[in-house]
C-alpha cells in the first residue's frame, strides 16, 4: 500500500537520505508502486543501476523480490537554462536514453515543464534574470513541447512540472495535443484543475499540500475533494518537501505514508482506502 508516484533516486541518495531503509519499508509493507523520476537527458542508466545496486544490499530475498517488482523509472530534461539551450542535442539523447535503456521499467516521460518560480537561493537556483527575455521563454516552451511531442511519439505518460506557470503550460499542452499524464506536485487552485482534468490529466499532491495553514484548509478541502476519485494521485517528490511532522528535512519515500494520512481525512476515508484508489489509477494511467 502507499504507493508514491514521485520521487528522485538519485537526489535522495546523494543528499544522505535512508533510500536502501525507504524501499525495504515500502516492500515490507506491500507497496504497489515507486517511480523513480529523471530531471536530465542522460542520467537514465545511472539512475537504473544506482537503483539495483540499492536492491541487492536488501539481505531479504523476499523483501528484495518485492522491492524490485514495485520500483519503475522515467526519463525527462528539467527545464534549466543550461537544458533549455541545448534543447536540440538533449531531446536527442533523451530519445536515445529511453529507446536503449536497460530495463523495461521505463514507464513514463519526465519530469518536464515549465518553472517561474523565482528562488536563487533554492534547490533549482531558479533566477529571474535567467527568463528576461522573451526568447528564452519560448525557448523553454519549446523543449517541453518536444518532449511532449516524444512522449506521444514512444506512447508514454508524461510526468508534467508546472510551477507558476499555469497559462504557459496548458498553452503548451493545446498545441501539442498529447493529454496523458500527471500534473506532479500540484500547486494551483479549482480552476486550473478543472482545466487539466478536463483534457484528461492526473492530479497528484505531494508532502506540500501537508503545509496547508488553517486559513486555508477550506479551501485545500474543496480542492481535493472536487478531484475525481479515478485522477487522483500521491507523492512525495523526495527528496523536497518531506510531509509535516517532517517538514524541514531530508525526504524519502517511505514518508508518503503521510501524504495518504492527510489526504484521506480530507476525503473522510481510511488511508487503506485510499491506497487502493490510488494503486486503480496507477494501473491506468501506466497500463500496469
Amino acid at each position: 500500500m502507499f504507493s508514491d508516484t514521485h520521487f528522485h533516486l538519485d537526489n535522495t541518495k546523494n543528499r544522505g537520505g535512508d533510500i536502501l531503509t525507504a524501499l525495504s519499508l515500502m516492500a515490507k509493507r506491500d507497496c504497489f508502486f515507486a517511480m523513480d523520476i529523471g530531471t536530465h537527458c542522460d542520467d537514465l542508466n545511472t539512475r537504473v543501476q544506482n537503483a539495483f545496486s540499492v536492491l541487492e544490499k536488501i539481505e531479504d530475498e523476499s523483501v528484495r523480490a518485492k522491492a524490485e517488482k514495485m520500483i519503475r523509472f522515467s526519463a525527462g530534461i528539467w527545464p534549466a537554462p543550461e537544458a533549455i539551450s541545448e534543447r536540440f542535442e538533449q531531446i536527442k539523447v533523451l530519445e536515445k536514453e529511453i529507446l536503449n535503456a536497460s530495463t523495461d521499467k521505463v514507464c513514463a516521460l519526465g519530469e518536464c515543464g515549465l518553472d517561474h518560480h523565482w528562488n536563487p537561493a533554492g534547490e533549482d537556483n531558479r533566477c529571474e534574470e535567467d527568463f528576461a527575455s522573451k526568447k528564452m521563454i519560448d525557448a523553454e516552451a519549446e523543449l517541453f513541447e518536444m518532449q511532449l511531442s516524444l512522449a506521444q511519439k514512444l506512447n508514454l505518460p508524461v510526468i508534467v512540472h508546472s510551477r507558476d506557470a499555469f497559462e504557459g503550460t496548458l498553452a503548451c499542452i493545446k498545441n501539442v495535443g498529447y493529454d496523458n499524464g500527471i500534473i506532479h506536485c500540484y500547486s494551483y487552485g479549482i480552476n486550473e484543475a478543472r482545466a487539466f482534468l478536463d483534457r484528461g490529466w492526473y492530479i497528484s499532491f505531494s508532502g506540500s499540500i501537508t503545509y496547508t495553514k488553517k486559513s486555508r484548509l477550506a479551501e485545500t478541502t474543496e480542492l481535493v475533494n472536487y478531484i475525481p476519485k479515478d485522477r487522483l494521485l500521491l507523492e512525495t517528490d523526495a527528496p523536497y518537501l518531506a510531509p509535516v511532522p517532517y517538514r524541514g528535512q531530508i525526504n524519502t519515500p517511505y514518508l508518503v505514508e503521510y501524504v495518504y494520512n492527510y489526504i484521506s481525512e480530507i476525503l473522510q476515508i481510511t488511508s487503506e482506502q485510499l491506497s487502493f484508489i490510488v494503486d486503480d489509477n496507477i494501473r491506468s494511467l501506466f497500463n500496469l
